[in-house]
């Protein structure tokens, strides 16, 4: 395919955001992958090459920070992982297998089966610190209509030391905590 195909759909989104900033436009970003995933706050080394944050906003897009009005997170009853990495409430048992075949959770591209666990409410908070939510989105509760038991992550035990908060650098898999809400 020659580029002058392309030539139509290449501009400078930079300039193309900013003119719809000044417009008082309405605009909708929808980020990809998890804050687990991002570059700088997730769970190095087993992260992806950009940020996954709100912060991508800005340094993806070239929005200033001031300009964000509103932030939405988005996360499933459950919680996923595509390949390695920690995953303290990971579900290796018939029920991560329901998480896995009722709630759909194969890779898009590869197919590959998704990591299935508790909803961890530790990265949750993490998650919400850093990216400043102004709401939550839950998707995915029918999953977990079946169950006889719901559990959620409500802290880390890290050899003998409870941990509320999300450890520092050099995660290691600590035992989560679960718990059924009442």
């Amino acid at each position: 395919m020659s580029h002058w195909l392309l030539k139509p759909f290449v501009i400078d989104s930079v300039s193309y955001i900013h003119k719809a900033l000044a417009e008082k436009k309405r605009i909708l970003i929808e980020g990809a992958n998890a804050l687990m995933l991002d570059l700088d706050f997730g769970t190095y080394p087993f992260v992806t090459s950009s940020s996954t944050s709100i912060g991508g906003v800005c340094t993806g897009l070239g929005i200033p920070p001031k300009r964000i009005d509103k932030t939405i997170g988005v996360m499933k009853a459950y919680t996923t992982r595509v390949g390695g990495g920690p995953f303290p409430t990971e579900l290796l048992d018939d029920i991560g297998n329901h998480l896995q075949e009722v709630g759909a959770e194969f890779g898009v591209t590869t197919g590959r089966r998704r990591r299935c666990g508790w909803l961890d409410l530790v990265v949750l908070k993490h998650s919400a610190m850093i990216n400043g939510y102004d709401v939550f989105n839950l998707t995915k509760l029918d999953v977990l209509d079946q169950l006889e038991e719901i559990k959620v992550a409500i802290g880390y035990d890290i050899e003998g030391e409870r941990l509320e908060g999300f450890p520092g650098k050099h995660f290691q898999a600590p035992n989560a905590v679960c718990s059924s809400p009442l």
